[in-house]
Order: structure tokens, then C-alpha cells, then sequence
């Protein structure tokens, strides 16, 4: 949600100018010529007798006026101009696939690209999402699309698009008749600006990512006419619109909602974060129970909800091959979890439901777990749920069957964990996600007893952070231990305004690297080492190229009164 928020200011401060301002300003913000050579516009005169031609007229220069440059030259010099552009981007060519996200692409940038379109015919995907200094200069663009009709997936998250490069995208869509995924997902300017574009998606559209796009009622009601009338769209994606429902006359939410009755292969629809209040939800399920076909429905972070849930429980049972339900911060009451329990029963494809974050249900974990199907349960988060002794317990019931275990900021797990890990089958569980338990040194020590016995070999993800009470010789024996050769991500970090040093363990962490050949990332954060130390354990990050979060002063962290506050919240 902040991410959200920050997207929101960032991109509502942006003004309409001249297509020659926008390009004149992003000029003087491009990057030094130290950090992007210019291999490809500003040639040198020595480098231009070498040069790959810019054009066919070039490629023709000094030819007789009859003569033609070989088609399969042409089409060579067109490849060879991509791939020094791509190189300039520290990117590799793939003709079917250009990824550009995150490359800092300015709209001389684009002109650049859109010109090089027509040697990329192959085209399937195409992703040039956060690049904010394109926004206002889409029509560069979108103006060439004709030359990549093959596209299947287009992404432009975040890239500052303003009114009239929606516009301009809409214009361009005919020429993309087997678009599948459109995803303009942080877009503050989407919104109001929606219906110029939606009329013109083809029937071929699969998925549409509208995420953070601030959606208007006149857009909801828009994309409801939409939905009928794209008969294979199968993810709907409008998460962080709060808009869409705030604008109660107009009503636009309740006319999307009415509408999905009508989009047959929808399989998930997300909803987080749209400000949804109870009567929505009737509106809603009124649609779902004639849509069997949703497997994954997410409607958390709509804390209007609580106590309303009775509104949608009579539906659910509708929906025979609904997998995953994501409740999450909904502020859901014991009402609520009653009426949940009652319809879970006849959910009997359920294999993931997410209900943390609600503190009432950490009360009612005896009564879920009865109901649910365990041996297909693959995930059941429970961080933030205030569990009780006797719910702890219950919870290791299903233990043997997650995929992905998540009691974070439960203090009741501290002096309880091999109730839980005694539980867990042999290669079954891939996160393992225990941050802020109050864990103890034994129960390290039990947690690498279980890694020993091979039963976490699988793992993949193993959060301990915010554990300051383990002391030294848990963390040596978890690393001693052995049996985590799958982990790629780890977290170990300690409670903001805390410090402590790691040298008694360090070097258990180091011998171990060598048996943990998939570890990509290491989060230590306010661990403290020596001079001598700390080179060495950054030599070795970055020989085995492992991303190392440390901060050893913490100075940039949060308080911990803060980080509290966040997970009561």
C-alpha cells in the first residue's frame, strides 16, 4: 500500500508539456556519457567508415541507381543495428523478446527503439515498464507498432503514461490482433483515461493489468461493458484502485461487477486494496456464483470489510474450483470466520487461503483447520494472528502438507518450534517464514537437528529475522547443521535500533556458503563484524555473486516501535 501511495504522488505531479519539451528536458536528464556509451547515435568519424548502415538509403550509398542491396543484407544490418542498441542497455538480443524494464530509457531512447521495430518481425514480448521519462512520449511508439502485429504481451508499468499516451496506445491496438497480455499496471493517468483505449482490445486478450492505475467509477462501468465481450480473458487485475468504489453514485463498481457474470474463462480476479465495503461484496458474488471457473479470487487490504463477509459467504460455494482465497487484512471479526468456516467445507478444490493479518483468527485456527482439506492445503499464512497456545498446536495439524509456513510475528511460536518442525514431511515445505517469533537459542538448535535430518532439503526461502533472543551458538548450529542446499534466500537480520556482532558464528556461515550453492540473497542487517571479517564475508558474496543486505549501523531502518505498529496493523 505505501508502494502504492508513493507511485501515486510520484505520478501525480507530472504536468502535460510540448512533445519538444518533454524531449528537450529528458535530454539533459540522460545519463553521462561515462555510464552509456554512444555506440549507436553518436559515432566517431573514425567509426563511421565501420558503422552498421542507419537505413537502406545508406546501405545503398555509392550503389548504381538500379542496384538493390540484397534483401538478406538489409535484414542483416537491421539485426546488427538492435543489437548495439540493446548493448548500450546492457541487455541481450532476443527476437523475440525485448526486455527494456528498468533501463532508464528517455524518449530519444524511444525514437531509437520505434525505428528498430521493423527489424524485429518475430516480436512476441515486449517489456519497457519502469522507465518514468518515456511518459508523454509514447506516440514514438506506439506509431510503429504496426511493424511487431505479433506481439502477445505488452508491458508498460509505470512509465508515467499521461492521457494522451493512452490515447495513442488505443490507436495502435488494431495493428496488435494477438495481444494476450496488456499490463499498464502504475499508471496514475490510466485512470479517467481508460475508455479511450478499452474499445479497442481485441477478442485475443487473455490478462489485463490495471493495478494502481486510479480507476474511476466511469472506468469500472467501461471496463464492465469490456468484459462481456472478451471471451478469453482469464485474469482480471484492478488491485489498488480505491476510487473504484468511492464514487458511490456514479455507480461504476457495482456495473463491473454485474458484468463479470458474463466473462466465462475468468480464473482470477484481484481486488486487493479497492476499498470494498459489504455491499459490494453482495454485488460481487452475485457474479462469481455464475463464474465455476474462478480459481484464484484476492480481495485483501479492503479493511471496510469486517463484519460483512456474510454477504459473499453465501456464494462461495459456487465457485467448485476456487483454489485460493486471500482475506488478509480485511479486519475480519469472529463473525466473519464463522460464517467463513461454515462454506469452507464446500470448497473442496481449496488448496491456499490467507486470512493472516486478522487478529481474530488466530482464535479461531482449531475450527479452520477441521474444516479445511488438509492432505491439499499448500498454504495457510498465520503471521499477525495474536495464536494461542492451544491454536499453535491445532496449526501443526496441516503443518505436513504447506508448501509455504508463515507464523511471523506470532510470539506465542518462541520456546514452541519443534512442535511445528517435528511436524513437517521430508521435502515438502519450500518457505519457511518465522520472523519476529521470539525464538530461542534451543529452538535453533532444534531447527538444525530438522535440517540435518534432510526434512528442509527443499527449502527454498527461510526467514528468521527480528529473533534477537537466538544467541550465538543457535546460528552456529543452524549453519553447521547442513541440509539447505536448495535455499536461495535468507534473512537474519536483526530488530531495528539493536546491534550485535556475528564473529563467533561468522565463521560457520562461511563454511556452510559451499553447501548452499543456491543462495542468491543474505539479509544480515545490524549485524556487526570487524574490519577483517566483514572482507571477507563480502569477498565472498560477491565471488558466488550472493546479494548481500547489510547494514551493520541500521541508520536507514525504521524504529521499532514502528515495525510494531505495522504488524498489529
Amino acid at each position: 500500500m505505501e508502494a502504492a501511495e508513493g507511485q501515486r504522488g510520484r505520478d501525480g505531479g507530472s504536468q502535460r508539456r510540448s512533445p519538444f519539451d518533454v524531449i528537450m528536458s529528458q535530454i539533459r536528464r540522460k545519463r553521462s556519457a561515462s555510464d552509456r556509451k554512444p555506440l549507436g547515435r553518436f559515432l566517431s568519424r573514425t567509426s563511421e567508415r565501420t558503422a552498421i548502415p542507419e537505413d537502406a538509403e545508406s546501405e545503398n550509398r555509392g550503389q548504381s541507381p538500379g542496384a538493390a542491396a540484397p534483401v538478406e543484407s538489409l535484414r542483416d544490418a537491421g539485426w546488427g543495428r538492435v543489437c548495439v542498441f540493446l548493448q548500450k542497455m546492457g541487455k541481450k538480443a532476443d527476437s523475440s523478446s525485448l526486455s527494456l524494464a528498468h533501463c532508464d530509457l528517455t524518449a530519444t531512447d524511444l525514437l531509437e527503439l520505434a525505428s528498430l521495430l521493423q527489424f524485429l518481425p518475430q516480436l512476441e514480448e515486449m517489456d519497457v515498464s519502469w522507465n518514468e521519462l518515456i511518459g508523454g512520449s509514447l506516440t514514438a511508439l506506439t506509431s510503429h507498432l504496426q511493424h511487431v502485429g505479433g506481439i502477445r504481451t505488452l508491458k508498460l508499468c509505470s512509465c508515467r503514461l499521461n492521457a494522451d499516451d493512452v490515447a495513442a496506445l488505443g490507436e495502435a491496438l488494431p495493428s496488435l490482433p494477438g495481444l494476450e497480455i496488456l499490463d499498464l499496471s502504475w499508471n496514475s493517468s490510466v485512470g479517467g483515461a481508460l475508455q479511450s483505449l478499452l474499445g479497442k482490445l481485441q477478442p485475443s486478450v487473455r490478462e489485463l493489468h490495471l493495478v494502481a492505475c486510479e480507476l474511476t467509477a466511469a472506468d469500472a462501468a467501461a471496463l464492465g461493458g469490456l468484459v462481456a465481450v472478451l471471451p478469453k480473458l482469464c485474469v482480471l487485475d484492478v488491485s489498488c484502485n480505491p476510487r473504484l468504489t468511492q464514487e458511490v453514485d456514479a455507480g461504476g463498481f457495482g456495473q463491473l461487477a454485474a458484468s463479470l457474470s458474463h466473462a466465462v474463462s475468468l480464473t482470477v480476479l484481484r481486488l486487493q486494496a479497492c476499498g470494498l465495503r459489504p455491499d459490494n461484496l453482495e454485488a460481487l458474488g452475485a457474479s462469481l456464483r455464475c463464474l465455476p471457473s474462478v480459481r484464484h479470487l484476492d480481495l485483501s487490504c479492503n479493511r471496510s470489510l469486517t463484519g460483512g463477509l456474510s454477504r459473499l459467504s453465501s456464494h462461495l460455494p459456487h465457485m467448485a474450483h476456487l483454489e485460493s482465497l486471500d482475506l488478509h487484512l480485511c479486519r475480519l471479526k469472529r463473525a466473519d470466520l464463522e460464517v467463513l468456516i461454515q462454506v469452507l467445507p464446500s470448497l473442496t478444490a481449496l488448496t491456499a487461503l490467507d486470512v493472516s493479518s486478522n487478529k481474530e483468527a488466530g482464535g479461531a485456527v482449531h475450527q479452520l483447520v477441521s474444516v479445511l482439506p488438509l492432505t491439499q492445503m499448500r498454504r495457510l499464512p498465520m503471521s499477525s494472528c495474536r495464536l494461542t497456545e492451544e491454536s499453535f498446536t491445532a496449526l501443526a495439524l496441516v503443518a505436513p502438507y504447506l508448501r509455504s509456513l508463515d507464523v511471523s510475528w506470532c510470539k506465542v511460536v518462541g520456546g514452541r518450534l519443534p512442535l511445528l518442525m517435528d511436524a513437517l514431511q521430508p521435502s515438502v515445505v519450500l518457505e519457511l517464514r518465522l520472523s519476529s517469533c521470539g525464538l530461542t537459542t534451543d529452538d535453533l538448535g532444534h531447527l538444525a537437528d530438522v535440517c540435518r535430518r534432510g526434512c528442509v532439503s527443499s527449502l527454498r526461502v527461510l526467514d528468521l529475522s527480528y529473533n534477537d533472543s537466538v544467541g550465538d551458538a543457535g546460528w552456529a548450529a543452524l549453519f553447521a547443521a547442513g541440509g539447505l542446499g536448495s535455499l536461495e534466500e535468507a534473512d537474519l537480520s536483526l530488530r531495528p535500533l539493536t546491534s550485535a556482532p556475528c564473529s563467533a558464528w561468522l565463521p560457520s556461515l562461511l563454511g556452510a556458503l559451499p553447501r548452499m550453492p543456491a543462495l542468491v540473497r543474505l539479509a544480515m542487517q545490524r549485524w556487526s563484524a570487524g574490519p577483517q571479517e566483514e572482507q571477507q564475508l563480502r569477498f565472498s558474496m560477491k565471488n558466488r555473486n550472493i546479494r548481500l543486505d547489510w547494514d551493520p549501523d541500521g541508520s536507514d531502518w525504521k524504529t521499532s516501535s514502528q515495525e510494531d505498529s505495522q504488524a498489529e496493523e
